[in-house]
């Protein structure tokens, strides 16, 4: 997919952090935007920073990912909107890092909802206009947690549905494959977000161990330039100086927020 102008994406968790960092680029690349996020605020201030840097084309739709009516009205006005969806960047996700028995109930269930299922999905209801077409690239950010075995302490199910999503994605890769459709899925460190501004006790050391968000924006953009018989199953793009005993946030920093 290497030719990328007036190609049509729909983003989601798009209104700040990697998810906007990734439109701001694709807007630069001529693709159309739907853009996918909670916050109508916060979507309307992606679209005016967005438009004020490129010509392309961008809405925002209000979306809680962990809702199957907001996807499906998602999927319906991106198609009303751009006639296609060509890529589809699933980004959106929530974090919940407590030690096991002291992890609330809800987060949970909100983490399964958003994390997983809010990817299937939103697969689900975008493949069958994909393989009508015969094209299409689908990116996944999942975490560089699922890397290590075992998963990092306080972060077990968050991790672990990460890596019952990253299994998801390869057996899609395959069978989405023949229809002309590349699933690759981003593996990232911890990245310099929103999260890792509000903590009140991370040290000098631990903030420069975390990544920009333009990182993860390049590993997106290699995906999609690749050319049409290679498609990147996986890619990881981890923290140069990320202990692998410990999380780089740890409880007691999460907790400061």
């Amino acid at each position: 997919m290497s030719n990328l102008k007036g190609k049509s994406a729909i983003i989601t968790g798009a209104s700040k952090g990697i998810g906007k960092a990734i439109a701001m680029r694709l807007a630069q690349e001529g693709i159309n935007l739907v853009l996918a996020a909670r916050n109508q605020s916060t979507l309307d201030e992606a679209i005016r920073d967005i438009r004020a840097k490129s010509n392309a084309k961008v809405i925002g739709i209000p979306t809680d990912v962990s809702r199957l009516d907001d996807l499906q009205k998602l999927v319906t006005v991106a198609l009303r909107e751009f006639k296609a969806i060509d890529i589809l960047i699933n980004n959106a996700g929530v974090s919940s890092q407590y030690p096991f028995e002291k992890q609330p109930m809800e987060d949970i269930e909100k983490l399964a909802h958003t994390n997983y299922l809010g990817y299937v999905r939103l697969i689900r209801l975008v493949i069958p206009y994909m393989i009508e077409r015969k094209s299409g690239a689908i990116i996944n950010m999942v975490s560089g947690s699922t890397l290590c075995d075992p998963i990092p302490k306080t972060f077990l199910t968050y991790s672990s549905l990460k890596v019952g999503l990253r299994a998801f994605l390869k057996g899609l890769f395959w069978e989405m494959r023949d229809h002309g459709i590349k699933v690759t899925s981003i593996l990232p460190g911890v990245v310099d977000t929103e999260l890792t501004d509000h903590l009140e006790n991370i040290t000098k050391e631990q903030k420069e161990r975390l990544m920009s968000p333009q990182s993860v924006v390049d590993m997106v953009m290699f995906a999609l330039s690749v050319p049409q018989n290679a498609c990147p199953l996986e890619l990881a793009v981890i923290n140069q100086q990320t202990p692998w005993t410990k999380p780089v946030i740890d409880y007691e920093q999460k907790q400061a927020k």
